[in-house]
């Protein structure tokens, strides 16, 4: 059965789109009547999720750290049409470890998808959104961007980098548009799984997540614009 439409079809781009909750999100938002593109960095998952939902979805094999790859994106899928919800949540987290024993690559890599590759994404996005002085840019966040736990550091560190890069954003964007940094809660995704273990188990499903955090979503507007959020469920 469809999913009530919540507003005007609108074009929602969705990083790490994929898997976990970017895929659920997709889902929920195309069976609401809303066109998706996405990307992700696993080119035969894309290949699955472009044979599930055609045109005019799209989705690209696309690293959000290659930000020339997201500029050669974005130009594509602003040529199609304008971008009315850009969600950054792309993300990766560090294998459970002391901050002195974290590798300088994994360290790396968190700060580079976690910060960088949002940066990019509004670097490639944002002007034409301002352009129209219309649009919701939501960057995903997390509980860890508000405190703090042991054996996350480097998470923690990107998380609380993205509350301040988006309320920074915030006060940057003319009337009319938004950025909101979201925390989405506690899910049982991959990435849960790698920090709990399996007490991951006691926490929604993405899909379970999604049927809340889709309309929540969805009403966010200029009178959210650089408001902490978090998805309720």
């Amino acid at each position: 059965m469809p999913l009530p439409h919540h507003g005007p079809e609108r074009r929602i781009v969705i990083t790490g789109a994929t898997r976990g909750l970017g895929r659920a999100m997709a889902e929920r938002f195309i069976d609401a009547g809303h066109t998706v593109i996405g990307c992700g960095r696993d080119g035969e998952r894309i290949a699955e999720t472009t044979q599930r939902w055609k045109s005019p979805h799209r989705f690209d094999t696309v690293d959000v750290v290659d930000d020339a790859a997201v500029a050669t994106w974005a130009k594509s899928v602003l040529a199609d049409g304008q971008v009315d919800l850009l969600i950054n949540n792309a993300g990766v987290v560090n294998a459970n470890a002391m901050l002195w024993e974290v590798p300088v690559e994994e360290f790396d890599r968190v700060i580079d998808v976690n910060i960088k590759g949002v940066a990019n994404a509004l670097r490639h996005f944002v002007p034409a959104m301002v352009a129209r002085e219309a649009g919701v840019i939501v960057n995903f966040s997390s509980g860890w961007g508000r405190s703090a736990s042991p054996e996350v550091a480097p998470y923690c560190a990107s998380k609380w980098a993205i509350e301040g890069m988006t309320q920074a954003l915030a006060q940057e964007l003319p009337s009319g548009m938004a950025a909101v940094p979201i925390n989405p809660g506690i899910i049982n995704t991959d990435m849960l799984q790698s920090c709990f273990g399996g007490g991951a188990a006691a926490y929604p499903s993405p899909d379970e997540w999604a049927e809340g955090a889709v309309p929540f979503l969805l009403q966010l507007g200029a009178k959210d614009n650089g408001r902490p959020l978090s998805v309720p469920y």
